[in-house]
């Protein structure tokens, strides 16, 4: 198997390369649970909204001149606002962290199922993780979702329990993680 590279990309780079990252995002969900969630149209409007975001960050993995793996995340709104719909109260800290813009969201953690169970996923999110100033990691995952709740278990992230994000949707795991120093 060919060496696995990761690249963090601007902004700039990571538009240039949203067309075959959204390529990689239908391989990588293919056959999953949740499939009609999975839409290529839709994961790019998402990603569209989410480059604009404070703090963007995105980091590919490549073996072999081949996309095999990407990550991306955000820095959420200084406000309570991100944390709205979360079933129980937030705790404090939580909040003093997000009005101190030291929380990170990640989002879209993806490996091609040829990848899997190497390493990459968690090299990935490290990747992505290791600027300094974030005191604290969050995702979102789909009840449903076991096989990413087994992995965010296995990388040292916690439940919080469960979020819904907009009403029009079935609540989310909410999940979080310190960034390892």
């Amino acid at each position: 198997m060919a060496e696995v590279f990761l690249r963090r990309l601007s902004r700039w780079q990571a538009d240039r390369e949203r067309d075959a990252v959204a390529d990689l995002y239908v391989e990588a969900y293919r056959g999953t649970a949740g499939e009609a969630f999975h839409d290529r149209d839709e994961y790019l409007r998402r990603l569209g909204e989410h480059v604009q975001l404070a703090g963007f960050e995105l980091v590919i993995a490549s073996a072999g001149g081949t996309l095999v793996g990407s990550v991306y995340g955000y820095r959420p709104e200084r406000t309570h606002k991100w944390w709205h719909g979360l079933h129980g109260p937030l705790p404090a800290e939580m909040a003093e962290l997000t009005a101190a813009g030291r929380v990170f969201v990640m989002t879209e953690l993806m490996v091609l199922p040829s990848f899997r169970r190497l390493g990459i996923a968690t090299r990935l999110q490290e990747h992505l993780l290791s600027p300094s100033g974030i005191g604290l990691a969050v995702t979102l995952i789909d009840q449903e979702d076991a096989p990413a709740r087994q992995a965010l278990g296995s990388w040292g992230w916690e439940s919080l329990g469960k979020i819904t994000p907009s009403p029009d949707r079935p609540p989310l795991e909410a999940w979080t993680r310190r960034p390892r120093r």
